[in-house]
């Protein structure tokens, strides 16, 4: 069984070629660029409702305490390619450290490179939350 709107876009083709018929090949081209346009709608119109269902499922998600879709959360990817784009970026940054400083530029490169990285994994890991006053937890140490 065909759905409404395709029965719908059966029948606006009959009519166009109909039309097309009727009218001559002069207008074909109005014709086509006409039901193209109706085809366009149609799926604007598609489109529109599926984004609206979709927006309106994540909010139901929020509402309902779950993470947020772009909560922050690091995925194995990102890791992966920041890990990647630092070990790029080592290449000139050496170059440039050993130029202008020698064998200690070098190390104070690396060194940089090494720190930016360990913030970056734990942010990822959640260590560095750890640290803020909001989220320690009691300690016994402190009555």
């Amino acid at each position: 069984m065909e759905a409404p709107h395709d029965a719908e876009l059966k029948k606006e083709l009959d009519a166009a070629l109909h039309a097309r018929k009727d009218l001559g090949e002069e207008y074909e081209s109005a014709l086509v660029d006409s039901f193209l346009e109706k085809v366009e709608q149609r799926l604007d119109g598609t489109i529109d409702r599926r984004m609206r269902r979709h927006m309106a499922e994540q909010q139901m998600v929020v509402a309902r305490g779950a993470r947020t879709p772009d909560s922050g959360v690091d995925s194995w990817g990102e890791r992966f390619g920041f890990g990647i784009v630092s070990l790029i970026l080592a290449i000139p940054l050496s170059a440039i450290g050993v130029v202008n400083a020698g064998l200690s530029g070098l190390f104070v490169t690396w060194f940089g490179i090494v720190g930016v990285n360990a913030v970056h994994a734990a942010r990822g890991a959640g260590i560095l939350s750890l640290l803020r006053p909001s989220n320690r937890k009691p300690s016994t140490w402190d009555d």
